[in-house]
C-alpha cells in the first residue's frame, strides 16, 4: 500500500468513515441521529441567486485568489452588525473552501513541528488531523461538566509555556455549552503577549438558547491573540456549498493565505456571490433557525428529563448530550441503541477520552422524529437503575 508514514499515523477521520455507509438496525423504523447539520433546505432567495450567479461570464473564469471584493466587503458587514467587531477586509479576512479545510490547515501554517496545540476534550475529532500533520503535539483541555468550560488554572503551567496554539470551540460541538463574553475576556487576557494563539471554531454560532453567541473577537484586544472560524453551512442551512471564512488575527489569517495560494485557486465566483447573498441579507433567517433548534432542545429534554435519563443541559448547538447507562462505553450504547432501538447515535470516544461515557444526539429531526426517538430513549430508563 502506499501511503506516507506521516498520513499513515494519523487515525482514519470518524465521519469520513461513517457518512453514507450502510447502517443495519434493528426492527424498529431507524431514526438517524448522528448527523451534524440542520435538517431544512437552503432558503429559496440564496438557491436562486446562485443559480443566476452560475449563468454569469465572470464567474466561468478564474477569480482572484482571495476572492472578491463583495463577498469579503459582506463579511466585515456582517461581523460589524452581528458582533460589534471591526475587520479589515484584506488583512483581517479569509475564505475559506469549507471550514474543516482551515481547521485542519492552520497549524501548518502557524505551528511549528514540536510544539504543543492544545485541543478541547470533549471536542470535534478532525482538530487533531491538522495538528499531527503539522508534526506538532496535541493536547487535551480537559472539559468538565456541566459547562465544559477551561481553567487555565488547572492547565500545567509547563505545557502552557510550549503551547503555540489553543483551539476552542463554542458552542461546543459535541456537548452543547457555551461560552461569555467573560469567559473569552479572561482567555484573551491570559494569552495576550505570550506566544500562544487561539482559534475559535464558531460554526455553530447562530444557535444560542438562552443567549446570543458572542464573537471571541469581540473582547478587548481580540484580534492581537485569536482568529475565529465562521460557518455558512449550519446557519444557513449551506452544508453541502462549503463556504466559510476566518477573522481576526492579522498574522494568522496570512499565513492562511500564503497557504491557500498554493493549495486552492480561487473559489468558484458563484458560490461567493450565493454566501454574499445570504450574509447580507438572511439575519431573519438564523433567529428563525435558532428559535426552531430552541423549541426543539426544549422539547426533547424535557422527555428525557421526565424519564430521569442524565443528560448535560444544551445552552446552544443542534445536539444533545447524553450520558450511557453503567457498563456501557459510547461505542457499546451506540450499538444497543442502533440494535434494540433503531436509533443511530454518535459515539463520544471519537470527540476525545472525556467523551467515552456519552453519546452525541443531533436534534435535526422532525418533530414526529424527535419526539419518536425521545420515546425510544425515555424507554430504557431502566438501563440506568443499576
Amino acid at each position: 500500500m502506499v501511503i506516507s508514514k506521516r498520513l499513515a499515523a494519523i487515525p482514519e477521520s470518524y465521519f469520513g468513515k461513517t457518512m453514507g455507509r450502510k447502517v443495519e438496525h434493528g426492527p424498529l423504523p431507524l431514526i438517524n441521529m448522528a448527523v451534524g447539520i440542520p435538517d431544512g433546505e437552503t432558503p429559496k432567495g440564496i438557491v436562486d441567486h446562485f443559480a443566476e450567479a452560475v449563468r454569469l461570464p465572470e464567474n466561468q473564469k478564474y477569480g482572484a485568489f482571495h476572492g472578491k471584493e463583495s463577498f469579503k466587503e459582506a463579511i466585515v458587514n456582517f461581523y460589524q452588525r452581528q458582533y460589534n467587531v471591526e475587520l479589515h477586509k484584506d488583512d483581517e479576512v479569509c475564505i475559506l473552501y469549507g471550514t474543516k479545510n482551515g481547521l485542519v490547515a492552520l497549524p501548518t501554517c502557524v505551528v511549528n513541528p514540536g510544539e504543543n496545540v492544545l485541543l478541547p476534550d470533549p471536542g470535534y475529532t478532525d482538530y487533531l488531523a491538522g495538528v499531527m500533520l503539522a508534526d506538532a503535539n496535541p493536547v487535551p483541555l480537559n472539559l468538565s461538566p456541566p459547562g465544559y468550560l477551561p481553567d487555565w488554572e488547572r492547565v500545567d503551567k509547563a505545557t502552557l509555556a510550549h503551547t503555540s496554539l489553543i483551539y476552542l470551540t463554542y458552542p461546543n460541538n459535541p456537548t452543547g455549552s457555551t461560552a461569555t463574553s467573560e469567559v473569552f475576556d479572561k482567555t484573551i487576557k491570559r494569552f495576550r503577549g505570550t506566544q500562544t494563539k487561539i482559534v475559535h471554531d464558531f460554526a455553530y454560532s447562530a444557535f444560542g438558547f438562552d443567549a446570543k453567541n458572542p464573537s471571541i473577537l469581540a473582547s478587548e484586544h481580540g484580534k492581537d491573540v485569536a482568529i475565529e472560524i465562521f460557518s455558512l453551512s449550519k446557519g444557513y442551512n449551506m452544508s453541502g456549498f462549503r463556504v466559510g471564512f476566518a477573522v481576526g488575527n492579522k498574522e494568522m489569517i496570512q499565513a492562511l493565505k500564503k497557504y491557500q495560494t498554493h493549495t486552492n485557486a480561487g473559489m468558484f465566483g458563484a458560490l461567493q456571490d450565493a454566501a454574499t447573498y445570504a450574509l447580507n441579507n438572511y439575519d431573519d433567517f438564523l433567529e428563525e433557525q435558532n428559535a426552531t433548534f430552541k423549541r426543539r432542545r426544549d422539547t426533547f429534554e424535557a422527555r428525557l428529563a421526565e424519564a430521569q435519563l442524565p443528560f448535560v443541559h444544551s445552552k446552544g448547538g443542534i445536539y444533545s448530550w447524553l450520558q450511557t447507562p453503567p457498563g456501557y462505553d459510547s461505542e457499546a450504547f451506540e450499538q444497543y441503541l442502533l440494535k434494540e432501538q433503531s436509533i443511530l447515535v454518535a459515539p463520544g470516544i471519537p470527540f476525545g477520552e472525556n467523551g467515552r461515557h456519552y453519546v452525541r444526539i443531533s436534534l435535526a429531526l422532525n418533530d414526529s422524529d424527535l419526539e419518536e426517538a425521545a420515546e425510544r430513549l425515555a424507554s430504557l430508563a431502566h438501563l440506568y437503575d443499576n
